[in-house]
């Protein structure tokens, strides 16, 4: 095989399937219509967030204690630093990337993560916040026929009340976002740790 077929044949064989894995609920046809946070204020939305719900994700697989952290790296770029317990290793694991917006007053942004194989963008699109309580979070990956979803709620409290989980599922609700995918992150007897 020529070095371009061997290219070919990694990007059909892996780097797709691993897309398809990245983003977890595949549904038919193509990605939906979901609005997003239009007037998106970036440093409003850094610091530290805890994931509260998600839609299943192999990349999270045994974790708790999860926490994304967004930092600004100037010149539109923020930095992502994601943490989590693993239960099934009994160790912390963490990674670290960039976010960046091709509209900076639109809630869309592409995560890349270089220790990734492939080191692919990802869509990370901020369907609604109140930016101090609440943030529901959407990722589609469209591949015509079939789609992929994955779906976040992240709080900026550990232990989130009620009232903010119902906001985020109001938003959930309103964009058409299956509420029955999302399970809960455990935040429970959580190791003590600095800041990234």
């Amino acid at each position: 095989m020529s070095l371009l077929q061997d290219i070919v044949v990694f990007l059909c064989g892996f780097v797709v399937p691993l897309r398809l894995v990245a983003a977890q609920v595949p549904l038919p046809g193509g990605c939906p219509k979901v609005q997003v946070v239009n007037d998106f204020q970036a440093p409003r939305y850094l610091g530290k967030w805890y994931e509260a719900e998600k839609y299943f994700f192999v990349f999270e697989l045994g974790g708790k204690c999860v926490t994304a952290t967004y930092t600004d790296l100037g010149n539109g770029t923020i930095g992502v630093y994601n943490s989590n317990f693993n239960t099934i290793t009994n160790s912390q694991s963490d990674i670290q990337g960039t976010a960046t917006l091709a509209d900076p007053s639109v809630a869309k942004l592409e995560v890349r993560f270089p220790s990734v194989p492939g080191n692919f963008g990802a869509p990370y699109w901020v369907v609604d916040t109140d930016y101090t309580g609440y943030a529901l979070v959407w990722s589609c990956n469209d591949f015509g026929f079939i789609h992929t979803v994955t779906s976040w709620i992240l709080t900026r409290e550990q232990h989130p009340s009620a009232n903010v989980l119902n906001k985020a599922y109001a938003a959930a609700s309103k964009n058409q976002i299956n509420k029955k995918f999302f399970m809960k992150t455990d935040q429970n007897d959580c190791p003590v740790r600095g800041p990234p």
